[in-house]
């Protein structure tokens, strides 16, 4: 994130870049194992990214993404497809796939890849657009989708 951005101020922000480094660790450990040909390591790790990105994804969804798509629609379609194909990967840690499919291993690094632009898209392009575009309200609904008590989308 650029240093002249002034997101980490910004409580809700401040949880999503938490949590993006969060994501960036477990993507270095995913590629480890995936070096190592621990297929069973990188099936753990893959499933402890889609923990952490579940709910991540929602707030992102519910609270960021309409407001900012008003403003730049076809950025955010681009970012709504990365999370889509990055579940889809992830998916198949958590149903059985990736231990029957031999070329999972393979799919899941090139997702790892494409989470790591995608976190580099939002901290660097998203987030300090949102700081000029979302109002109280919308900062608020973005806590209230965090903690589970906003209604939206539900």
């Amino acid at each position: 994130m650029s240093e002249y951005c002034w997101c980490t101020a910004t409580p809700a922000i401040e949880d999503l870049i938490r949590e993006h480094d969060e994501l960036v660790e477990l993507s270095a450990e995913a590629r480890a194992a995936y070096q190592r040909g621990d297929v069973d390591s990188l099936i753990d790790y893959c499933s402890r990214i889609s923990t952490v990105l579940g709910p991540h994804t929602v707030v992102e969804e519910r609270g960021l993404f309409p407001p900012m798509a008003a403003e730049f629609p076809e950025k955010i379609a681009i970012l709504r497809g990365e999370h889509r194909r990055i579940e889809a990967v992830l998916a198949g840690a958590a149903d059985g796939t990736a231990r029957t499919d031999p070329a999972w291993p393979a799919r899941a690094v090139e997702m790892l890849t494409l989470l790591r632009r995608h976190i580099v898209k939002e901290q660097e392009g998203l987030f300090p657009a949102a700081l000029g575009v979302l109002s109280n309200e919308q900062w608020d609904l973005l806590a209230d989708i965090r903690t589970g008590t906003s209604l939206i989308g539900s």
